[in-house]
């Protein structure tokens, strides 16, 4: 997962990449150091084509405002340039798959 601490950077991938996951992490984010390496399995098995990058909010205070994040992990989808999913703190990773499969077989075929 590609570490980013610059909001210009972050809304640049969004912009180039067709799919996008953007997981916000904070300082002493217990649920958040758990949940990473799980993501990062589920999405390199299920979801190859969806580029992941993560920024920690507390480097990036800007995420909070542009994108309303109230808690830690929050994680972000986008399917060209528009958010498709969100999901925070407690997450479901059997959930989030199921979600993120049918759109993922509709845009990648």
């Amino acid at each position: 997962m590609k570490k980013l601490k610059n909001l210009n950077d972050i809304e640049n991938e969004i912009t180039q990449n067709d799919a996008l996951l953007l997981y916000i992490t904070s300082p002493n984010c217990n649920v958040c150091e758990v949940l990473k390496p799980k993501i990062e399995e589920l999405f390199s098995k299920e979801f190859p084509k969806i580029k992941l990058i993560e920024s920690d909010i507390s480097e990036t205070p800007e995420l909070g405002g542009k994108f309303n994040i109230f808690s830690a992990p929050t994680i972000l989808i986008f399917f060209d340039k528009k958010e498709f999913l969100r999901e925070g703190r407690n997450v479901s990773l059997s959930l989030l798959k199921e979600k993120i499969q049918k759109i993922y077989k509709l845009y990648f075929g």
